[in-house]
Parts: structure tokens; sequence; C-alpha cells
């Protein structure tokens, strides 16, 4: 089986192809700003990659932001990517492509893979966290996913931790580089939350806050977490999953957490997603494989 594999996220959409069980000739492209417009860089994207393989694609598989109901072809509630809600998605990317087209939220994308392949194949219970322009999330309980009535289950990011204030609004670096750029009056676009680490670690005292700040809120957001629903693992994912320093130092926050609420029975065991930037993707040839 040979897919055109694609990640649609809030600033950019990867993109591959997934063949002999593995993604090949990654890359991507910035977000764009209608749902035109993106139709028309994933049909060029498409074009492109079947013109780089010999077999035809059996189907293009995509993982999605946003309460993705697989088997109507829609994605409702919100998401950075709003012109993707309420639409006809699967049926129009469909046609678009002419091929069959699976649609999976990308936080269930990335724990589909943890689960086949990854840091989730030793353990039943599990949630996954994946952090990028909001915060995603998934629930596995018994090895299966679990979406809710609603499709929202996993979709932590809508819970509110301090005042109006959400887990994605606290706990996102893009949305913290965001700030940190309004801040010292910088150009939009200017600094990436990659970029906001890296001037946290030079010393700079700004950057210093805001990065702290994140890291206490996704503690406090991970903390609740644990308390509901006491997982054997809880998987970060996203690019942010990647820096070595982030998981021991949000570990340590957490404890201090549990301490301080008498909740120290709860064991704590967080790790980062095995596939980093590729769960999502790898993800999204499960859920295709299972529809």
């Amino acid at each position: 089986m040979v897919l055109a594999v694609f990640d649609i996220g809030g600033t950019a959409v990867k993109y591959g192809i997934w063949s002999d069980d593995q993604i090949e000739q990654q890359d991507k492209f910035q977000t764009p700003d209608n749902w035109e417009q993106m139709k028309v860089e994933l049909s060029r994207i498409f074009n492109a990659l079947q013109e780089k393989t010999t077999e035809k694609f059996s189907g293009a598989a995509f993982s999605c932001p946003g309460a993705v109901d697989s088997e109507a072809g829609v994605i409702n509630g919100f998401s950075a990517v709003p012109y993707i809600h309420n639409i006809p998605i699967q049926t129009e990317l469909s046609e678009l492509l002419g091929v069959p087209v699976s649609i999976e939220n990308d936080a269930n994308c990335a724990a589909l893979a943890e689960v086949a392949y990854g840091a989730a194949q030793d353990v039943d219970n599990a949630l996954f966290i994946v952090i990028g322009s909001g915060i995603g999330g998934a629930v596995i309980i018994n090895k299966e996913l679990i979406k809710g009535k609603n499709l929202f289950g996993g979709e932590f990011g809508f819970m509110l931790l301090e005042g109006d204030a959400s887990f994605s609004d606290l706990a996102s670096p893009v949305r913290a580089a965001r700030l940190y750029t309004e801040e010292l009056g910088l150009p939009k676009g200017t600094i990436s939350g990659k970029e906001l680490f890296t001037r946290a670690e030079e010393g700079e005292p700004i950057a210093v806050r805001y990065v702290e700040n994140l890291k206490n809120n996704l503690a406090r957001g991970i903390h609740t977490l644990l308390v509901a629903l006491n997982p054997e693992k809880v998987v970060i994912g996203g690019a942010i999953s990647s820096r070595k320093e982030l998981i021991p130092e949000v570990t340590e926050r957490i404890h201090h957490l549990l301490k301080k609420t008498n909740a120290t029975d709860v064991e704590v065991n967080v790790v980062p997603c095995q596939y980093n930037n590729d769960a999502n993707l790898m993800g999204a040839v499960v859920a295709f494989d299972k529809c």
C-alpha cells in the first residue's frame, strides 16, 4: 500500500509518501489562509508526490485538528485552522485528489502511531498530549481510542487552567512566542517557539519568563489529567517533545503539584513521543488502514 499522507497544522502542513512501512519524501508548506488556497496546494503536492513514486497511490491519509468525525467525513469543534470545519471535507478531498481519503484527529493519529509502534506499546492506558499551535490530546483505555460522545475525548486544550485562559492558551509555544513578539514590539511572526526557547536558554529575561510560565502551565495541565484519569503513561508529542530538558523539568513540577494537593500516591510517567514529528503522519496511515 502506497499512500500520500498529510498532517494539517496551524502553521504548516506536513506531507510525505507512505511506502514500504516508512514515511519518505517528507516536506511541508505554510498553512494557507483559506480553504480554496489549501485545496490548490494539496492538489499540487499530491501530484508532485505521485510523480516521485512508480506505484499509484492507494489513497490519501489526513491528520487534522479539531473534533474529527471519521465516519461522517466532517470536522466539528474548533481549531487553529477554522476553515476546515463544518464542511464535507472528506468528500471534497477525495474528489479533489481522485483517491479514497481518510481523516482523523491529529492527536488521535499520534496516539494510534504510538500504540501501534511506539512509546505506548507496553501499556493499556495512556494519555497523549500534542503541543503545537494549541494543545491536542487523546485518551487510550485498554488500548482503545476513546473519542467520547461528541468526539471531544482528549481535547485537553479546552480545559480552563487560570480564569478564562485555557490549556492551549497557556502551554502552547506558538502562542507564547506570539505574545513575546508582541511584548517586544517586533513584527508578527518574527519569533518562533523554537527561537523563544533558544533565547531563554541564552538567559534573555523576558524569554525566560515566557518559557518558565509555559512549563509551569504544562505541568499544571498534566497534573489535572493525572488525578482525573490516572494513566500508566503520559506521552508528549509535537516539536517541543524533542527538547531533552523539557520532560524532566515538567515532571519535577508535576511532583511538586502532587505533593501540594496530597496526591503523592499518583505515579508520574511522562515520556516523549517515539516518532516525534512523524507521529501524526504515521498515525494517519494507521487510521487509513482501520477505515
